[in-house]
């Protein structure tokens, strides 16, 4: 069986920083080509290593992000020599006097792909980065950490490359599927501060749409003036919980406090709080505040007095919403995982690797260890006449976007699979959503509101997960309603779902059945746990599969519990896989017509991005630790006070020279992290930032809101859009995370309200008459 990504060949210039890219299109199949200087790619350098050997072949970061690809070293003349038989360059600055430009003038189907800082152009295009400034820049970092201490990094692997590096990998597999029928190169400028900005669920928003601003709660999350409790304390280490309210989180938190109460740690008037509507009651003046403070204190007292095990038992057995902080050693033994052979024997080595980030009747590929320095020089260069696999060039090279006339039928939900979605319509495909009134997206309710105003379709949160969708309403427990979705299911290329496994079932609409009719759809189901496996009934929510995957144990303090990243983390992430899995498979549709079905798992494609800490569990026995925002790569690594309530800037030596340029501002030869906050508090951040990075030190202010709303280099980019939205007038919605030079995706409209389109699907996209829409009306099969 051929590979999704087979007939193509990447040529990976990248470091660290976007190694993860390559490793992504080589699991989709890709030959995949890394050029290293004679030294070595410099993630070769960086440790852990294999029985702390510091040595280029045993780097833990590099094993972690390099397996199945081709090493070859070389400088610019060798780079050039094989862009003319590649089809994609990655790129991240890593080689110096390297000129993108004219390897697509030599190569005129060429994709070439640049990851930097800022991106390519703007006022910041040209400032000096390392992951802590871009966590600033982006905004994750800000709402990250307890309030009365620095805003925290997420520790043991630096994660704001990596969420670059994803956007790279997506916007890659559009350009490849737009050439297939072009035959036209084009440039792919990433950043990786736009990237980052997808880690604040848009709460980053909140000052352009009128809305309260966000803050940092700790292991909580805040609503209001009210902080609710995320994490809790365990025997053997800490759990996290979703102890919230309204019609569908209500009554797991009900069943929570009856389980607290057998146990004693409560009476029975906390147990009998009307916890469904628990928060509109403080709103109303109904209930005491302090009843949520005494819950989550009970709540706390039982969860410390059982194991994560113990807890995770009784989370099945009554139907909760808990799952353990994980540790590196807990994903390692995770029967779960081992259920579903996600983790991958090298036997070269002699080490088990995380392994294919999703499941597909196509097969991902289960690639070999990482390369040696320079192992296939000999294969690589000895045969240079290659071809490009790509048609003939079109002349004019068209515009349109990459993924005109794909239709998508969306039956997703929340943040992770609805994200994806909404980068498929910004890049051209027609996506219908089917939303029901009767359960409507639990985003609709959740801020922040245009004009802080409740209502289910003012959500700026879902205006930009759904923006450019068309939106039909069907009430799908009256048969008529599924004889809709089965024309929309022939009309459509693609049908993507992030339902718990079986719901699609119990419609009669999973792969199985589907297939049946459409033998060559394309099908994509998107869950926390994926399809099999012990736990794929585990219901919850991003927050949840972060503290499983193990963001939430090394976040945080050593002295202090976790704090977990800021909401659902691997809602965040999850969507970078789902588009480059989907339009791979779409990729692979159009040269052999046959359809695929991939389970992608949010809990098992996060685990990409703690590769090298699973890796030093693995090879070293050595379980990640909370640091806070220390370094083990840079001694002056950290966030400092500046002028101003709760104001904060990042700061990071990247070399010696930056290290004697700071200790000359400063002062003081001696640059601990209480030196330097000493040195910052009374100064005024945007003045210091500029004052740091004109004396070649990687800076940059803590942005919240506002500052990422009227950041110069934001604006310059189009980050938050002006979009018509037909409940509020006008919206903001988030722009793209990179720019394809010939066909740029746009957005057209914020996130629809309940139904807007169900007429036009009807009638427009599937030929429904008057007469039939009326008939559908009478039986109540339309909301």
């Amino acid at each position: 069986m051929e590979d999704m990504l087979s007939p193509y060949r990447i040529l990976d210039l990248t470091d660290e920083r976007s190694n993860l890219t390559g490793l992504l299109l080589a699991q989709l199949g890709a030959e995949v080509i890394a050029v290293e200087p004679p030294a070595g790619n410099s993630s070769r350098h960086i440790g852990p290593f294999e029985q702390d050997d510091v040595n280029i072949e045993k780097s833990l970061t590099h094993w972690a992000w390099n397996r199945g690809k081709k090493s070859v070293i070389g400088g610019v003349e060798e780079i050039e020599l094989l862009a003319a038989t590649s089809d994609v360059v990655l790129d991240c600055g890593a080689f110096e006097g390297l000129d993108l430009d004219k390897l697509r003038s030599a190569n005129p189907s060429l994709l070439t792909v640049k990851v930097s800082p800022f991106g390519a152009t703007g006022p910041k295009s040209d400032w000096i980065a390392t992951d802590l400034t871009l966590l600033a820049s982006g905004g994750q970092l800000g709402f990250t950490g307890d309030p009365d201490r620095a805003p925290l990094q997420i520790g043991a692997v630096p994660q704001g490359w990596l969420h670059a590096a994803l956007e790279a990998a997506e916007a890659t597999s559009i350009a490849l599927f737009e050439r297939t029928t072009s035959g036209c190169g084009q440039h792919i400028d990433v950043s990786a501060q736009q990237a980052v900005t997808q880690c604040t669920q848009t709460m980053l928003m909140t000052s352009a749409v009128g809305a309260p601003p966000w803050g940092r709660a700790g292991g909580g999350i805040k609503a209001g003036e009210y902080v609710i409790r995320t994490v809790y304390p365990a025997l053997d280490g800490f759990i996290s919980m979703c102890f919230m309210f309204g019609e569908m989180l209500g009554p797991y938190s009900q069943r929570m406090m009856d389980w607290v109460h057998e146990e004693g740690f409560c009476d029975e008037a906390t147990r009998d709080q009307n916890w469904v509507d628990f928060f509109t009651m403080i709103f109303t003046g109904q209930a005491d505040p302090e009843d949520l403070y005494r819950a989550q204190d009970a709540i706390a007292a039982f969860t410390a007095s059982k194991t994560k095990a113990e807890l995770m038992t009784g989370n099945s057995e009554r139907r909760l919403l808990i799952a353990p902080v994980a540790t590196t050693k807990d994903i390692l033994e995770s029967e779960h995982l081992e259920a579903r052979e996600f983790f991958e024997e090298v036997p070269q080595l002699g080490h088990k690797f995380p392994g294919r980030f999703a499941k597909a009747t196509t097969p991902l590929k289960n690639l070999g260890p990482p390369p040696k320095l320079g192992e296939h020089n000999k294969e690589i260069l000895a045969d240079l006449n290659r071809k490009p696999t790509s048609p003939s060039p079109v002349d004019p090279a068209p515009t349109s976007k990459p993924l005109e006339g794909i239709k998508v039928l969306d039956f997703t939900w929340a943040i992770a699979a609805p994200m994806a979605t909404r980068n498929l319509a910004d890049h051209g495909a027609t996506v219908v959503r089917v939303e029901s009134e009767g359960r409507i997206d639990v985003i609709r309710n959740a801020g922040p509101f245009v004009n802080d105003e409740t209502h289910p379709d003012n959500t700026a949160q879902y205006h930009s997960a759904n923006a450019g969708k068309h939106m039909i309403s069907l009430d799908l427990s009256v048969e008529e309603a599924h004889t809709v979705i089965w024309d929309l299911i022939d009309w459509a290329d693609v049908v993507i779902e992030s339902f718990t496994p079986k719901a699609m079932a119990n419609w009669g609409l999973d792969y199985e059945s589907i297939k049946k009719r459409k033998p060559d759809v394309v099908m994509l189901s998107s869950c926390l746990m994926g399809q099999t496996g012990p736990m794929n009934m585990y219901p919850g929510f991003g927050m949840l599969a972060g503290a499983l995957s193990g963001f939430y144990e090394i976040t945080g303090w050593p002295d202090r519990p976790p704090t977990g990243p800021f909401l659902a983390y691997t809602d965040y992430t999850a969507p970078r896989f789902t588009v480059t899995a989907l339009v791979a498979a779409l990729d692979h549709h159009r040269r052999t017509g046959e359809g695929a079905y991939i389970d992608l798992s949010q809990h098992e494609s996060a685990l990409h991005l703690l590769g090298p800490a699973l890796l030093d569990q693995e090879v070293n026995g050595r379980t990640a630790q909370r640091l806070g925002n220390s370094s083990e790569r840079y001694s002056v690594h950290g966030v400092y006070p500046v002028q101003g309530d709760d104001k904060w800037i990042a700061v990071v030596c990247q070399n010696s020279t930056a290290e004697e340029t700071l200790s000359k501002l400063v002062g003081e030869a001696n640059l601990d992290d209480s030196t330097i906050a000493n040195w910052t508090e009374s100064q005024d951040r945007f003045e210091l930032q500029e004052l740091l990075q004109s004396n070649g030190i990687a800076a940059h202010i803590v942005s919240d809101s506002a500052d990422a709303v009227s950041d110069p280099q934001l604006i310059h980019r189009n980050h938050f859009r002006r979009v018509p939205q037909a409940y509020a007038g006008e919206t903001v919605v988030e722009g793209s995370h990179y720019q394809l030079s010939r066909t740029p995706s746009n957005t057209l409209w914020g996130g629809p309200p309940i139904g807007e389109h169900t007429f036009d699907v009807l009638s427009d996209m599937l030929g429904y008459d008057g007469d039939r829409i009326a008939d559908l009306a009478a039986v109540e099969a339309l909301y």
